[in-house]
């Protein structure tokens, strides 16, 4: 990865390698002192000077990772992925910290938030963007923004509403992009699958049970109404344990906008993940999906959302993610562009390391028997909601 032209001076290049050779390294706590340590650096000062001081940007950096997973690992079906992860900290001081529920902790901690997009294919997934979400109690306090280097310009944003931001930025990458998929807080956001329709990229979005389907109720209500033969087993993807297998339900819905002339383009579905130990335990998502597309890659797609989880324990453990030091909002987006690019980089050895021994293989995209006979479990517009789970043979 070339990435040297963005530190203007020799000794600013030196000390971007040392810092992410550490990064890589085994360094038992990643911190200032023990990465500079590592570096073979009397002191953490010039490490630190990097983060914060120093004249070079990590939107640029950002950039270079984009072409670099493009170029290594980048596939015509590549999915996004959008999540939030916690990064827990003491005090006031540290850009947008503030007592806010952490799913990382699963409680109400004092902690940072990040949103975070990570790129899926089938021979790697990695970390590609972040940003730090500021809540009102700071953006509402601009002398205290000003203090922790937060640029006048971040005014309040929505999680969703940076969600927005960096799909747009990896839409105008090279990184090709097929799919987004997400959980119910990005999924539950019209707006956000809005964006996605206009952009005509193909999105498998969890949302809440009471999500509302046009003509039709709510989501769960719907899927009550569906016969036990809509219910079928499959897998969406393989686990530490295996293919991860439940029960699926999918109805493509009436509703179509987006048209070739008279051929319609894209179809928009319901799914609905049952599990099939405790039935009672039902996940709902909305897609937007080409014309084409067979219920089995959907349920893929959605099984990619996992991916990201596995980068972030990976890019926590193996990199130093959330084992900064940094207080102000550009040593903060600096430490997450270095850190991401460490991860990036065990991602891509990892995956040329497979391709050359086939250490590991990949499932293609799963077709059943159903989808070949070209049936499908449709909504027809104007009707009850119980007769178009009807099957379509």
């Amino acid at each position: 990865m070339r990435i040297g032209h963005r530190f203007g001076r020799a000794e600013l290049r030196r000390r971007m390698r040392d810092y992410v050779r550490a990064l890589l390294g085994p360094v038992g706590r990643k911190n200032g002192w023990q990465l500079a340590e590592h570096a073979g650096h009397r002191t953490p000062d010039g490490l630190q000077r990097l983060l914060n001081g120093a004249t070079w940007n990590a939107g640029d950096v950002r950039d270079d990772l984009h072409t670099y997973l493009a170029d290594k690992v980048g596939e015509a079906d590549g999915v996004l992925i959008l999540d939030d992860t916690g990064f827990i900290k003491k005090g006031t001081t540290s850009a947008g910290v503030q007592r806010q529920y952490s799913g990382t902790a699963g409680r109400t901690e004092n902690c940072q938030m990040g949103v975070f997009a990570a790129y899926a294919t089938t021979r790697a997934r990695a970390l590609v963007d972040r940003e730090l979400y500021l809540p009102k109690s700071w953006t509402d306090d601009r002398e205290r923004c000003r203090a922790a280097k937060i640029p006048d310009e971040r005014a309040f944003a929505t999680k969703p509403e940076l969600a927005r931001a960096i799909v747009l930025r990896a839409l105008a990458s090279p990184l090709p992009i097929a799919w987004v998929t997400a959980d119910a807080a990005y999924g539950q956001e019209w707006r956000f699958r809005r964006m996605l329709e206009e952009a005509a990229v193909g999105y498998v979005l969890a949302v809440p049970k009471s999500q509302p389907v046009p003509r039709f109720g709510r989501i769960d209500y719907l899927f009550s109404q569906a016969p036990d033969e809509a219910w079928e087993q499959r897998s969406c993807g393989d686990g530490a344990k295996g293919p991860r297998v439940c029960d699926w339900a999918a109805v493509q819905l009436p509703v179509i906008e987006d048209f070739d002339g008279e051929r319609p383009t894209h179809h928009r579905w319901a799914l609905a993940r049952r599990s099939s130990s405790r039935p009672d335990q039902i996940a709902y998502y909305l897609a937007y999906a080409p014309v084409g597309a067979d219920v089995d890659r959907l349920v893929r797609v959605a099984g990619r959302r996992w991916a990201i989880e596995e980068c972030f324990q990976a890019a926590k453990n193996e990199c130093g993610l959330d084992q900064y030091e940094v207080r102000r909002y550009v040593g903060w987006m600096r430490h997450i562009t270095l850190a991401m690019l460490a991860h990036a980089f065990l991602a891509v050895t990892a995956a040329q390391a497979a391709a050359k021994g086939d250490a590991e293989t990949v499932p293609p995209w799963f077709r059943s028997p159903w989808q070949k006979s070209a049936g499908c479990w449709q909504l027809a517009p104007h009707t009850g909601p119980a007769r178009h789970f009807a099957s379509m043979r």
